[in-house]
C-alpha cells in the first residue's frame, strides 16, 4: 500500500530568484500551494507526487512587479492560473542527495525538469503522531522554454531580465496518522 506524504504548507516555502539588471538578484516566493509525495515504503526511491502553484500567488515584495509577474509578459497568471510540476522518478545522488525526475508546466507548456533534493531529516512520530520529512530542493530552468519571452534591453548593453530562473524549495512532508488537534 502507497505511504502519502502532504505538502506542509505552514513549514513550506517554494522560492525561485532571477537575475535583474545583469547584476542585482530578485528573489520571490509562491504564497498558495499544495501537494503530495507518494511511494510504495514511505522511502524516496520510487516516489511520485505533485505539486501544483497557485500562479497568482507570486510574492515577491514589490506589488508592482508582482502585477507585471502575472501579466501575459510573464506569468499569464489569469488564463494558467495553476504552476504544476509532476514527479516521476527519484535516484540516489549521494549520501540522502536525490535527483528528481520529473515535468514541470507553466503557461500551459510542459517540459522535463530535473531538480536536486536533499533530505534534510526525517520523524518518525511528532507530537501529534504523524511522520514528517524535510526535503530541500534545487535547481534551474530557462523561462523561455516555456514561452516566457518578455525582456527588455538595456542601454548600458544586456538584458533587463535573466533567462534562468533559480529555484529554492524547502518543504516539510507530513504522512498522517493520527488525528491533529484542531488550532485554537
Amino acid at each position: 500500500m502507497a505511504q502519502r506524504f502532504e505538502i506542509d504548507p505552514a513549514h513550506t516555502e517554494i522560492g525561485f530568484s532571477a537575475k535583474h539588471m545583469l547584476f542585482t538578484t530578485v528573489r520571490g516566493k509562491f504564497r498558495t500551494f499544495s501537494g503530495y509525495v507518494e511511494s510504495a515504503d514511505g522511502a524516496p526511491l520510487g516516489a511520485t507526487g505533485v505539486v501544483t502553484i497557485e500562479a497568482a500567488s507570486i510574492d515577491t515584495g514589490v506589488e508592482q512587479r508582482d502585477a507585471h509577474l502575472r501579466s501575459g509578459d510573464f506569468l499569464l497568471a489569469e488564463e494558467h492560473p495553476e504552476i504544476v510540476y509532476k514527479l516521476e522518478g527519484v535516484t540516489p545522488a549521494g549520501e540522502n542527495v536525490y535527483t528528481l525526475t520529473g515535468e514541470l508546466t507553466i503557461r500551459g507548456v510542459t517540459k522535463p525538469l530535473e531538480l536536486s533534493a536533499t533530505v534534510e531529516g526525517r520523524i518518525d512520530q511528532d507530537a501529534w503522531g504523524n511522520e514528517r520529512v524535510a526535503v530541500n530542493v534545487s535547481g534551474e530552468f530557462n523561462r523561455k522554454d516555456f514561452g516566457v519571452n518578455w525582456n527588455q534591453a538595456m542601454e548600458a548593453g544586456g538584458l533587463l531580465v535573466s533567462e534562468t530562473v533559480k529555484v529554492a524549495v524547502e518543504v516539510a512532508l507530513v504522512r498522517k496518522l493520527a488525528q491533529e488537534p484542531a488550532l485554537v
